[in-house]
């Protein structure tokens, strides 16, 4: 009777924990391949930092990611979670939530690259009082987030009252994802509220190449309800923000940069190329870009130099060259490349493209087995003529025919912009 008692109970737990070990072996192995393959590559933004002294190896945390069905962001390695493939988190955060013994830290950077931050409260307080950032500016790349911090912020400038006299209860600087959800909060709530954008509606997402895929998350935003998106293109993103725009009556001032912002007694000044306004509160909710970095090379004030793809299509049969090493750069050559007819040359001057994600590294490896684009790692531009371009590799120059270049070399942070203001601004090594 034991002996059947054994086998009718022993026998299911005892393949039920060789299943779960054959699983995790695999899960593992998987993993350390991974983390190899990924090598040196470093997350964008926001990350997870994982403390394996706390660990249990649980992998609530990998359920938890969105991203982990199509990229496989974290894993479990020799036991415990890691952050096997930094490239690709774009710093969704749900993964620290799901954790159970909280051994999960969100930090911006890393040891070996720095990320400025403005230095903001709890409530998205800049160290100006009354100067409120979110999104992008405050190192929130993806588009949930920045539609979150968006709304909470504006939430917590409107606790704290009405503004008094003719003071306007907000300016907001820009109208990407966190601009646009906080201009429909500030609407919800009934403020006295203005919002200038220097372009158009979508902010980053508007200067992004023609049909580039967005990776985003649902999200509440207030007037709209519930955005579903996942993964969808640019054009539709931008469609739906349109539609959405004129169904609530929203109004922001296209083509209306922020030139200054100054103090006054109760609240601030701020002067646009337009106009000027006085308001209690500002929320900054511009790119991290600020004028896109160059390359202070000779012939760079060439019209054939550009900083942004807008359309492959218009390179279709040119000999052009991509200058960077991250997402967005990677992502105009392989696009251009994937167009046809034409020559495409990538420029890095790093040896890797550690801070591209896994997928674009893959386009640009497939274009570049079919001959369809060169790689220039460990190079430099030194100059730029009319009909080529002179770059520098292993020591030598090589002079590359060339119609057009694209320089997708990131953009340097407005941090005049805010030291003007009077913003403090930390860099951040791997830490929150």
């Amino acid at each position: 009777m034991d002996y059947l008692t054994y086998l009718i109970y022993g026998l299911p737990c005892v393949l039920l924990l060789g299943w779960h070990l054959t699983r995790r072996r695999r899960l593992e192995s998987r993993s350390a391949e991974i983390q190899q393959r990924t090598g040196s590559a470093e997350p964008a933004s926001l990350h997870p930092v994982i403390d394996p002294g706390r660990c249990i190896g649980c992998g609530s945390c990998l359920k938890a990611c969105p991203e982990q069905e199509h990229h496989e962001v974290l894993g479990i390695v020799r036991g415990r979670a890691a952050l096997i493939n930094p490239g690709d988190c774009i710093g969704h955060g749900a993964c620290r939530t799901a954790c159970p013994v909280e051994a999960i830290t969100l930090v911006f950077g890393s040891e070996r690259r720095g990320v400025d931050i403005p230095l903001v409260s709890p409530a998205f307080e800049s160290t100006v009082p009354g100067i409120f950032i979110a999104g992008e500016l405050g190192g929130m790349g993806l588009i949930r987030n920045a539609l979150e911090q968006g709304r909470q912020a504006v939430e917590a400038i409107r606790s704290r009252g009405k503004a008094s006299g003719e003071l306007l209860d907000l300016v907001i600087v820009g109208a990407g994802p966190a601009g646009f959800a906080a201009s429909l909060t500030a609407l919800a709530g009934g403020m006295r509220c203005v919002t200038l954008e220097q372009e158009s509606l979508g902010g980053c997402v508007f200067q992004y190449p023609r049909g580039k895929l967005v990776m985003t998350a649902p999200a509440n935003v207030p007037l709209v309800g519930k955005i579903n998106f996942r993964q969808t293109s640019k054009e539709q993103l931008l469609q739906f923000w349109r539609d959405a725009e004129r169904k609530t009556g929203v109004k922001i001032n296209y083509q209306e940069r922020v030139d200054e912002i100054t103090r006054e007694d109760g609240g601030f000044i701020v002067k646009s190329s337009r106009a000027q306004y006085r308001t209690r509160s500002v929320l900054l909710a511009i790119g991290r870009r600020g004028s896109p970095r160059k390359l202070e090379v000779p012939g760079e004030d060439l019209p054939k130099v550009v900083y942004r793809l807008i359309d492959p299509e218009q390179y279709r049969g040119q000999e052009v060259l991509v200058v960077g090493g991250g997402d967005s750069a990677l992502e105009a050559a392989a696009s251009i490349a994937e167009v046809g007819v034409g020559g495409v040359v990538l420029s890095y001057r790093g040896e890797a493209f550690d801070r591209a994600k896994a997928r674009n590294r893959e386009r640009i490896e497939r274009a570049a087995r079919e001959k369809r684009l060169q790689v220039f790692l460990k190079s430099k531009v030194r100059q730029i003529e009319r009909e080529q371009v002179a770059i520098e590799r292993d020591g030598k120059v090589v002079n590359v025919r060339n119609d057009a270049v694209i320089v997708s070399a990131g953009g340097v942070l407005p941090s005049d912009f805010l030291r003007r203001i009077g913003i403090s601004v930390e860099t951040k090594y791997g830490t929150v």
